[in-house]
């Protein structure tokens, strides 16, 4: 008969093993030698930590116990726990386990669904069916089902519910719930619902799970008449229907079935956040985040990512810097929405800060918080930081490799980017089409038509990538800048897909670069076809004409602005020093320091005329009367503001750095190049394109942008 041992000696391992070892080793065929097996069954019983399994593993293995199916199911279910859940550990010790029970095989595969492991377990899943003498049981099915819902593994999911018909679980309540949340979240709503007919006995979340599946795949109407039939609801059938009308845009209905509920959860209040912030109502998403009692990470996420997707750079780096004072600690996701936000306005001293928090808190730049930190430095400006970044990372990827391609390309560094394409190339890293675009830009910005014509046809001969319209832009932006305008216009007439504004507006940009009137005005009425409200249009036809003297029709076109309500975007000028962002506009008296900003600029009038610069007056578009009127609006641009503002306040030899809206103008292109020699100081500038490094009287751009 067999007893159970009270034992008196706590989980003092050391007496259990003098004792033990003292006794017959364990022989499951001899029942009068089962002392052994009841002392590791109480034991069993009262270990907790990793350490105390350890060391009754080790004595079940000293006195032969672990052979027992209950001693090894019993521990392998010890190291699967959540206290200990040392999964690789446990994989391991099943592995040791000569004839494992079905026990074990179901606590392996819920261990590895559980742990997003889920392809493990669907691996486990086939040993099960093919290595054992077992078949899946009502618990091992509803597990396997969730993982194939967790993969996305619509087809392995179809296989299993075929095995489920054929071992007679095809009525199980608990397998059929299971099969509905797997199709719901797989797409496959018409098969979720046939399971659903289907049940005999419908349990809660078998109506949130189809609930959802309408809500993902567009059919809100359809989950709401759900809602509206179900026996009875908790707080997840309401979640589904706010986060349901918020992905779908109705926002409003959302915020109707929100005040409705009875009882909210976080869940809710983050559906509700999301779905304001998609919408772009910020105003309602931060009150509803101010009003909650609790926040978890996904709440703050949700915000900062919000902000940051709708260029609210300024809010989601305010709303970072409280989450990192009395916020939840910080994830991946976080962190890429503040490294994103702060290209964005192109703080390099917060962006150093950053990347200096991440070292410190070792955090792994292999994946996407590299890319988000060589993105970073190239748009603000400080290339040698991205490449240093890059060069650290021992396994690139290839959201590495492109990020540095594109950064290299935009700051005019073209042989430099395509050296590192092509020793891509040769780790066989295989490039996909945002690579592409990083090499055309290059070629582009450099002025390389032969090489952007090579690796355009390059993309679909060799790596069977099909050009999309953003391809084909860089292909047509080469060829203007270049001033190949017909060729150009071919291309874009022969392009297989449908035209868009943005490829005819390079064209006529190119037109108004190279003063050919025909061309731009042929490019001009194609983008009012497609975009009749294009201000940037009407503002590049004004330029063209301007530029060409044609003052009559700079009227017509901005008569026609004036009808149509169209106004140009102000142009603005930034810099940052001692982390904050100093903005400027044309003509700006706001500053706290103007009278030193303007001070600094007489001087730097007086030293270009000395330097024998004549001020580009063609570039004044707007009909300004006199030619000293004409030469005051040049003077006044936003970047020779900020560029004073730098000259007064950033410390001499480091560089000045600045941040454009808009295209630099012809005359500020040519007195910055003069400032940089003059005062002996690097200045770089970021425009709406490319940036722009000024160094001894040159430019970066080899004066081709």
């Amino acid at each position: 008969m067999q007893f159970l041992i009270i034992w008196p000696f706590g989980t003092d391992y050391r007496v259990v093993e003098t004792i033990m070892l003292k006794l017959p080793a364990f022989n499951s065929n001899e029942s009068q030698q089962l002392l052994p097996y009841n002392l590791h069954f109480s034991l069993l019983q009262t270990s907790k930590t990793q350490h105390e399994v350890a060391q009754l593993h080790s004595l079940s293995i000293k006195t032969n116990a672990f052979h027992h199916p209950y001693i090894s199911s019993r521990l392998l279910a010890l190291y699967t726990d959540p206290k200990i859940n040392n999964l690789d550990y446990a994989r391991s010790l099943f592995d040791r386990i000569e004839e494992p029970t079905l026990f074990s095989w179901n606590t392996m595969i819920k261990c590895y669904v559980e742990n997003h492991r889920s392809h493990e377990a669907l691996v486990l899943f086939n040993e099960l069916l093919s290595g054992s003498a077992f078949m899946p049981d009502d618990f091992t099915l509803p597990c396997v089902i969730k993982g194939c819902a967790r993969l996305g593994a619509a087809e392995e999911g179809k296989q299993i519910h075929g095995l489920v018909l054929k071992i007679g679980f095809g009525l199980d309540m608990y397998v059929q719930s299971s099969l509905v949340s797997m199709y719901s979240k797989c797409g496959e709503i018409d098969l979720a619902q046939k399971v659903f007919d289907k049940m005999e006995e419908r349990d809660l979340v078998s109506w949130n799970s189809l609930m959802d599946g309408y809500a993902r795949c567009g059919g809100i109407e359809i989950a709401l008449e759900l809602f509206d039939e179900m026996p009875e609801r908790d707080a997840v059938s309401w979640t589904v229907l706010v986060d349901g009308f918020s992905k779908s845009g109705k926002v409003d209905e959302a915020r109707k079935v929100f005040n409705r509920m009875p009882s909210r959860n976080l869940v809710s209040w983050n559906a509700m956040i999301n779905g304001y912030m998609k919408s772009g109502d910020f105003n309602s998403a931060r009150r509803l985040f101010d009003q909650m009692e609790f926040r978890n990470v996904i709440t703050w996420n949700s915000m900062i990512a919000g902000y940051e997707l709708n260029g609210q750079f300024t809010e989601a780096l305010k709303l970072f810097q409280m989450m990192l004072n009395i916020g939840p600690v910080l994830t991946h996701a976080t962190l890429v929405s503040a490294i994103s936000a702060i290209s964005g306005l192109a703080l390099l001293s917060k962006g150093r800060w950053l990347h200096s928090y991440l070292v410190q808190n070792r955090f792994e730049l292999d994946g996407v918080l590299g890319t988000s930190l060589i993105e970073m430095y190239s748009k603000c400006g400080s290339i040698e930081s991205a490449l240093s970044v890059f060069q650290a990372i021992p396994k690139k990827k290839l959201g590495h490799w492109t990020a540095i391609i594109v950064g290299l390309g935009i700051h005019g560094m073209a042989s430099h980017a395509l050296e590192l394409f092509l020793e891509m190339r040769r780790a066989r890293v295989r490039p996909h089409a945002i690579t592409f675009i990083g090499v055309l830009n290059a070629c582009n910005h450099a002025g390389l038509v032969d090489d952007g014509q090579r690796y355009f046809d390059m993309m679909t001969n060799e790596y069977g990538i099909e050009p999309t319209v953003k391809h084909y832009g860089c292909l047509v932006d080469i060829l203007c800048r270049a001033g190949h305008l017909e060729e150009a216009k071919n291309v874009i007439e022969m392009m297989p897909m449908k035209q868009n504004e943005v490829i005819w507006m390079c064209l006529l940009s190119g037109a108004r670069n190279h003063r050919n009137i025909e061309i731009g005005e042929y490019a001009a009425l194609r983008v009012i076809e497609m975009a009749p409200e294009a201000i940037g249009c009407y503002v590049l036809l004004s330029n063209m004409y301007a530029v060409a003297g044609q003052w009559d029709k700079v009227s017509q076109v901005r008569e026609t602005m004036k009808k149509k309500g169209l106004k140009k975007d102000p142009g603005y000028s930034a810099i940052e020093h001692k982390g904050l962002l100093h903005e400027f506009v044309v003509g700006d008296k706001s500053h706290p320091q103007i009278e030193k900003i303007y001070s600094k600029m007489s001087e730097m009038r007086e030293r270009l005329k000395w330097m024998g610069h004549v001020p580009d007056t063609s570039q004044v578009l707007l009909c300004v009367e006199g030619e000293k009127d004409k030469e005051a609006e040049l003077e006044n641009h936003s970047e020779r503001l900020a560029i004073s503002f730098g000259l007064i306040n950033v410390e001499p030899g480091s560089p000045i750095r600045i941040m454009k809206n808009l295209r630099v103008c012809n005359d500020c292109h040519s007195v910055t190049k003069l400032l940089s020699k003059i005062y002996d100081r690097e200045i770089i500038v970021r425009d709406n394109s490319r940036f722009h490094h000024f160094k001894d009287g040159l430019c970066s751009c080899m004066d081709y942008w």
